[in-house]
């Protein structure tokens, strides 16, 4: 039995509904329960279906560019086509660039800084690198910061395997030592652990850095601190409500204060939910810096629930 005689036989008895696509219109054949057959033609062309049904959407970094730290990732495979279990990390990693682009678009200077804080294993570090030097056409200086001595040396190894000559970075405790002291342009801090994100966005206000790309982890300051003290304490008697009440709660004070001294603040979803719970980022803006009087609000809400907030403290205190 061909496929024709199959779907003739089975047209009313196993399927109901069937659709005809020809080259230059569409047929739409529906069984009713009384057993009443309908077909209805839809005027479609061939070149408006093909519209229509292979839409291909268009990346900035695309399956066949020659990418190595995709390759290193497992994201592409050694003929640099993308691995189909990495598909979701591929449209990931183009999210972040996609937003560094759409940032830099005001952008006019012929080289770029960029400080990374909590830099970790510095794939995206490394994505961004190639972006602003391959496609853009940048000259790029990238240093990163991170607490632990092998995973900036396995770093600065990496760099020198790919020949990307614009990046260092170092062996730093954000909260305590010297950090950079020339012009930054863009500040970027991905799952700077606790409050080592709140050094970072201090280190950007104090230096009105322009551009800010914060993704917030391991928000355990106020968890540890907080007590009851009025309407939101609901939200405070269950452990797993109680943490995310908390880390919501902080990036909402973080927002605030970025917002205070000037940033035009965008909080958004940069990984879908499902891949990670820990998905806000802060796309901060240095729109008018100033110098603010002390936050009541926040200052209230504080002495209310008995915590104290890093970045506040940092900027106020």
């Amino acid at each position: 039995m061909n496929i024709l005689q199959y779907v003739e036989q089975s047209f009313g008895s196993v399927f109901r509904q069937i659709n005809i696509i020809a080259t230059d219109c569409e047929y739409s054949g529906i069984v009713s329960k009384k057993g009443k057959v309908t077909f209805v033609k839809i005027k479609t062309t061939h070149k408006e279906r093909n519209t229509l049904h292979n839409r291909v959407k268009n990346y900035i970094l695309n399956e066949g560019d020659d990418i190595p730290i995709l390759r290193d990732l497992g994201i592409f495979t050694a003929e640099n086509k993308i691995v189909k279990a990495m598909y979701d990390k591929f449209k990931q990693v183009n999210r972040f660039v996609e937003m560094i682009d759409d940032a830099l678009k005001s952008f006019h200077k012929s080289e770029i800084t960029i400080l990374d804080f909590g830099c970790g294993k510095s794939y995206l570090t490394f994505v961004v690198y190639y972006y602003l030097t391959m496609i853009k056409g940048l000259k790029a200086n990238i240093i990163g910061y991170d607490i632990k001595q092998d995973v900036v040396e396995n770093c600065n190894k990496l760099a020198q395997k790919y020949d990307y000559n614009g990046i260092k970075f170092f062996n730093n405790d954000v909260t305590v030592d010297s950090l950079y002291q020339g012009k930054v342009d863009v500040l970027i801090t991905l799952h700077a652990c606790d409050i080592a994100t709140d050094y970072a966005l201090a280190y950007a206000i104090r230096n009105k850095v322009p551009l800010v790309f914060s993704v917030p982890c391991c928000q355990h300051e106020v968890n540890k601190q907080i007590k009851y003290g009025g309407e939101y304490d609901l939200l405070l008697r269950d452990g797993l409500l109680k943490e995310r009440f908390c880390a919501l709660l902080t990036d909402s004070i973080r927002a605030e204060i970025l917002r205070d001294f000037g940033y035009k603040v965008d909080v958004l979803e940069f990984v879908d939910f499902s891949h990670s719970p820990k998905n806000i980022m802060l796309r901060c803006k240095l729109s008018t810096p100033r110098e603010p009087a002390q936050n009541e609000k926040l200052k209230n809400l504080m002495q209310k629930y008995q915590f104290h907030q890093s970045l506040y403290d940092l900027m106020y205190k």
